[in-house]
């Protein structure tokens, strides 16, 4: 039956994050995680990272009694077995993040798959292989492509809240990662820093902020400084139908793909008027919104409505998104992987899975970029090249460093509750006094 898990803990964290601007409003001076960590009773220890907030810490403690005992080798019953433990929820409108209700985003991610990622890392090191190989049909890349995630930044001074600054003057992207970049111009150098530490091919602006037109000139702003490069945008489908495709073939020769442009509006979901977009533009279409269970792929595929489906093993744990990447594969599609604010262990894990992700994949999402500095591991990923390696080292391949864990757990003791959630419209009201969340308005159109 091989080693067994021994122990389980979970460890909410926090770090610290710059002040980036998204549909959902302004991220916070900090953001939140949980980790888990196993330890079976042949010495080894796994580990495993999830999205924040109380919700889902108290969903990963309920779990601790039906994976302890249990053996690693089972590990899939073991995780199947938390899945059905979690019923709906009241609150739970069932939309997912279609529209990018935040306070809907718990629901949507699989808390189970921090748990999966742990038991993983604990089969691996007792069979001496990365996770990579037992996903799927093994490891189908050594190098997986990241690309560079852009933001816009907001300037901390318009606040008073404690914004990380001054914390790596090592070169530009160290700098420039926590200082304002509200034009094209400011995000093309944003661009070219994090080029020269990270080595990226490709990059990804964050829209839904400024008014479309704007940000389109920022696409075209970054296709002529990198014109070798795929470039997309990610609106988070705040801009309406009839804008998206006016905007999108005005623009047509600065961008590779768009990622959710448009969303539901007039009665129509996301997946009605992505397929809309598609047939008036011809250009590929990626998601992490209109497609984030089985279910809402069927009628998504149905519609032809998306190309690339982002799929988050956080959304779909790890088996669930290369069982994602197969089909995409056998059916002509693409697979990538979005991300959130996190830390390394989930860093290492997009390695992993997107190693073992089949056919040819668009270069996966990462936040971790401007977490940099702040690992929880012994040695963190390297991403070189716009690259990470994915070597034999079994398991996730990296160490976990408690003494990193438990002062990122300290953080999340020390800082207000009200940062255990993700609530970006808090700091947004520092710059529009009384902002509001609104699905069809970028966040600083008001």
């Amino acid at each position: 039956m091989g080693p067994k898990v021994k122990t389980m803990e979970v460890f909410p964290v926090a770090g610290y994050d710059s002040m980036t601007l998204t549909l959902s409003g302004c991220h916070s001076p900090y953001f939140t995680r949980n980790i888990v960590v196993l330890t079976d009773d042949a010495g080894h220890t796994g580990i495993g990272e999830i999205h924040g907030g109380e919700y889902t810490r108290q969903q990963l403690e309920s779990y601790i009694p039906h994976v302890v005992g249990q053996p690693i080798t089972d590990y899939r019953r073991v995780v199947n077995q938390l899945r059905h433990l979690n019923g709906k929820k009241a609150d739970d409108t069932g939309e997912g993040i279609q529209g990018l209700d935040i306070s809907q985003l718990k629901y949507v991610v699989q808390s189970e798959t921090a748990v999966e990622c742990a038991l993983m890392d604990l089969l691996g090191k007792f069979l001496e292989l990365p996770v990579a190989a037992l996903l799927g049909d093994g490891i189908q890349r050594r190098d997986v492509e990241f690309l560079g995630y852009l933001f816009y930044i907001e300037d901390t001074h318009k606040t008073d809240l404690p914004y990380l600054q001054d914390d790596d003057d090592s070169d530009d992207w160290g700098k420039l990662r926590r200082l304002p970049a509200m034009t094209p111009k400011a995000i093309v150098k944003e661009a070219k820093a994090a080029q020269n530490r990270y080595g990226f091919k490709n990059f990804k602006l964050k829209g839904g902020v400024l008014d479309p037109e704007l940000e389109m000139q920022t696409v075209k702003a970054l296709h002529d400084a990198f014109p070798a490069a795929h470039i997309n945008i990610d609106p988070n489908g705040a801009w309406s139908e009839a804008t998206a495709i006016a905007l999108v073939n005005k623009y047509k020769a600065a961008v590779t793909y768009m990622e959710d442009p448009c969303g539901p509006e007039n009665g129509y979901s996301g997946r009605e008027t992505l397929s809309e977009f598609k047939q008036a533009t011809h250009v590929p279409v990626a998601t992490n919104m209109i497609a984030t269970d089985w279910r809402q792929f069927q009628h998504a595929s149905a519609l032809k409505s998306v190309d690339i489906v982002l799929a988050d093993p956080h959304f779909w744990g790890l088996h669930g998104s290369i069982r994602m990447a197969q089909l995409l594969n056998d059916w002509g599609m693409t697979w990538g992987s979005h991300s959130n604010n996190h830390f390394d262990i989930t860093l290492a894990t997009y390695a992993q899975v997107a190693a073992a992700a089949p056919g040819h994949i668009t270069p996966v999402d990462t936040h971790y970029i401007w977490q940099d500095g702040q690992g929880l591991l012994k040695q963190s990923p390297e991403i070189r090249d716009g690259h990470i390696h994915v070597s034999d080292a079994p398991g996730l391949g990296v160490e976990i460093d408690m003494d990193k864990l438990h002062a990122a757990n300290d953080l999340y003791k020390k800082i207000d509750p009200m940062y255990y959630d993700r609530d970006d419209a808090r700091s947004m009201q520092y710059l529009i006094p009384g902002w509001q969340y609104d699905s069809k308005k970028p966040a600083l159109v008001r």
